[in-house]
């Protein structure tokens, strides 16, 4: 039986007229290579204009990466929300709807340059 070694499909985001590697969903070859820019841009491509709400969910899962290791699970970023926004603004239901393509643990990660969570395909 052959294996095929092909790499991993992927595209390119072009930020500030440089070329960005992701692979085919978007998520970043290179954590280095991530930019606030870099953010704008793959938003731009999904169809989706950062407002200051996603900013703050955008940093917010940078530093619980930084200080946990880890990627924040959404239950984290509702129980964070809820408290820092409110019940309404911070439910999972409203946090989904921030982040259409995946919620913020799919969209949320790949604009914020982490890697796949778990279990993604």
């Amino acid at each position: 039986m052959a294996i095929d070694m092909a790499p991993l499909a992927h595209r390119i985001v072009m930020v500030d007229g440089r070329a960005v590697a992701t692979d085919s969903e978007g998520y970043l070859l290179h954590r280095d290579d991530w930019s606030e820019a870099f953010a704008v841009a793959l938003a731009r491509e999904e169809g989706l204009t950062l407002t200051s709400a996603h900013w703050e969910l955008i940093r917010f899962l940078r530093e619980h990466f930084q200080s946990h290791g880890v990627q924040a699970q959404v239950r984290v970023m509702v129980k964070h929300f809820t408290q820092a926004w409110g019940p309404e603004r911070g439910s999972n239901h409203a946090l989904h709807d921030m982040f259409p393509i995946g919620g913020p643990q799919k969209q949320g990660n790949r604009l914020a340059g982490l890697l796949r969570t778990k279990g993604e395909h």
